[in-house]
């Protein structure tokens, strides 16, 4: 009876071995339109572009609850505890004229007594390069210097990718601040087993 049961063995492996390759296959990952990725050699792959995040003083962004001590209100410090909203195009140059490439929208808490530093947290939202979807970060803020946010989720091309995103300002003169935000994104190499997302 084990030798009649060897050659079903056999073949039920081998038909195990086949669909596995053939749904790995499938689950791959295939580049997206205008994708520069890199395969960093272990399964994994890395995105990395530049944005600029354009910012109007009550237009697109707003203080929504008074700070209580601390710092005055001025281009780069708001009192400690001022919780400040936005809502701010994301354009392909520093030139706020350039091609809006998407949105970063999210909030800060001033959570120091310089007024300089804040708690953020946004949703950057990104049609650009052939790319689609959203980005999730949350993270300390230096109002007049660089600052980086982890990525903690992400949704259309960007799902299950993480890395950081830098934010450093260009222009903080006038009513519209302009910052230069560098996303630097890594997809490890088991995202490309993941269910797949809904559109």
């Amino acid at each position: 009876m084990a030798t009649s049961t060897r050659p079903a063995a056999s073949l039920l492996l081998c038909t195990i071995t086949v669909l596995l390759l053939f749904s790995s296959a499938a689950a791959a990952p295939s580049p997206s339109r205008g994708n520069k990725t890199h395969d960093d050699g272990h399964g994994g792959r890395t995105l990395s572009f530049t944005l600029y995040q354009q910012e109007t003083i009550n237009k697109t962004a707003y203080m929504v609850v008074d700070g209580v001590a601390g710092a005055g209100v001025s281009q780069t410090t708001t009192p400690f505890g001022t919780v400040y909203v936005f809502r701010d195009n994301l354009t392909v140059h520093a030139d706020r004229a350039s091609p809006v490439a998407g949105v970063a929208e999210g909030t800060s808490i001033t959570t120091s007594l310089d007024g300089l530093l804040s708690l953020s947290m946004a949703k950057v939202t990104i049609h650009h390069r052939g790319h689609r979807g959203s980005v999730s970060i949350i993270g300390g803020t230096y109002n007049i210097g660089p600052s980086d946010y982890p990525v903690v989720g992400g949704t259309g091309d960007f799902a299950y990718a993480l890395g950081y995103v830098r934010s450093s300002p260009v222009d903080l003169r006038g009513s519209t601040v302009t910052y230069k935000l560098e996303l630097q994104l890594y997809w490890p190499p088991y995202a490309q087993y993941a269910p797949t997302p809904p559109e």
